[in-house]
């Protein structure tokens, strides 16, 4: 067993010594290899970019409430009255005896993306004085909080990149509306930054919506405080409410969009890995022809034919090894932060986010280097080990 290990460990090393003798091949699987990493990886990062934009905007901590049978904040709505209800339930923090909750409104509005200037639908969210204190991750960074009972508003740093016309101190109007910007904030990169918020009672007067709100935003007593929340609310007769944790609801909000984009992103791999996966076959065949003497050689010496095999694999793992680094530091230096914004299905809305390359995905993308790399050494490894060692000493 040490010998056939101690042979497998030489021939091994040599073998990828010997790579810049065949550093044009070399280059051609490395170079496949590394394209199809960067794909894989770049492609994957919007989804995680999305997942992490809805995650971010989340907090165990807070809850929302919404109409019964709604999926998301567009399709609910409740009076101002059951708004006053939800905000005397039993499990919600109180500052100075006043509820930390939100009754707010949602709504888009069409703004223009910089970049191309397509049309996009941006979310216009009505809030309460209190929205602040109760999502405490969002501070500004720009210009100063609007005043409620005014047309001025504020407008998340990623929307603010995103899209024209909402600039520190412009004005946009839409349709009856006209707002003034007055602030940027930031909200530690969450879904919350492709939004512009102002007083929600703005909102009602231009839509014509009444004493009418689309969720609350709570703020519980802890963690622990959300089933007696939830509880308290779900079986009040006056209301017809559901009540969610709010990383639940983004999570889910997350869902349609990253299934979508992983699965157009393995299936891209999986194509383009195919061609290079030929592109290593190609290359393993032509390092075990340049290689056979050297090899027939070896075997004659007594070296066995799985110490053979096993060589050629490690040269070709080496290889896609280098391509799956190359690929995923490409990836990273390219793409990681690089600012975006798309469609989310579920609210209609623009959803402004940015590339995250994780080491989960540099991970995936040196997973599936290697596994490029074995499957299109095996063959070329597996004829090395049968070469017939006579016939092998004649050739040239």
């Amino acid at each position: 067993m040490f010998r056939w290990l101690s042979q497998t460990l030489i021939i091994s090393a040599l073998s990828v010594r010997t790579i810049p003798r065949r550093l044009s091949s070399s280059a051609v699987a490395v170079i496949g290899i590394a394209g199809v990493v960067i794909v894989f990886v770049a492609v994957l990062s919007i989804g995680e970019g999305f997942r992490a934009a809805m995650a971010n905007a989340g907090s165990p901590n807070r809850a929302l409430v919404m109409r019964g049978g709604a999926d998301s904040e567009m399709t609910s709505g409740f009076s101002g009255a059951e708004a006053d209800i939800i905000k005397e339930a039993p499990g919600l923090r109180r500052d100075d005896n006043r509820p930390a909750a939100s009754a707010e409104l949602y709504v888009l509005v069409d703004l223009n993306k910089r970049s191309t200037g397509t049309p996009a639908n941006v979310p216009l969210r009505g809030v309460e004085p209190i929205a602040l204190r109760v999502r405490d991750e969002v501070h500004l960074v720009e210009g100063r909080m609007f005043q409620f009972g005014t047309n001025e508003a504020i407008v998340g740093r990623a929307a603010n990149g995103q899209f024209a016309g909402i600039d520190l101190g412009s004005e946009f109007t839409s349709g009856n509306l006209k707002i003034k910007i007055v602030g940027i904030f930031e909200s530690r990169g969450s879904v919350s930054e492709s939004e512009i918020w102002c007083d929600s009672r703005l909102i009602q007067g231009v839509y014509q919506r009444g004493n009418s709100y689309q969720s609350v935003i709570a703020a519980l007593d802890s963690p622990a405080s959300f089933d007696t929340f939830k509880d308290w609310l779900t079986a009040n007769p006056q209301l017809n409410v559901q009540v969610r944790r709010e990383t639940e609801y983004y999570a889910q909000q997350s869902q349609v969009m990253t299934g979508l984009i992983n699965g157009i992103g393995y299936t891209v791999a999986v194509l383009m890995g195919i061609g290079a996966v030929f592109g290593a076959i190609l290359t393993m065949y032509t390092a075990v022809s340049t290689r056979t003497r050297e090899i027939a050689t070896l075997r004659a010496l007594g070296f066995n034919a799985g110490a053979v095999l096993i060589s050629v694999l490690a040269e070709s793992l080496a290889l896609a090894a280098l391509g799956g680094i190359l690929g995923g530091a490409t990836a990273y230096l390219a793409f990681n932060g690089y600012q975006t914004s798309t469609m989310n299905f579920q609210t209609f809305s623009q959803v402004a986010f940015a590339f995250a390359v994780t080491r989960s995905l540099m991970i995936q993308g040196l997973s599936y280097a290697l596994v490029m790399g074995l499957v299109g050494g095996l063959m070329p490894a597996i004829r090395a080990s049968r070469l017939p060692i006579a016939t092998a000493l004649r050739e040239l």
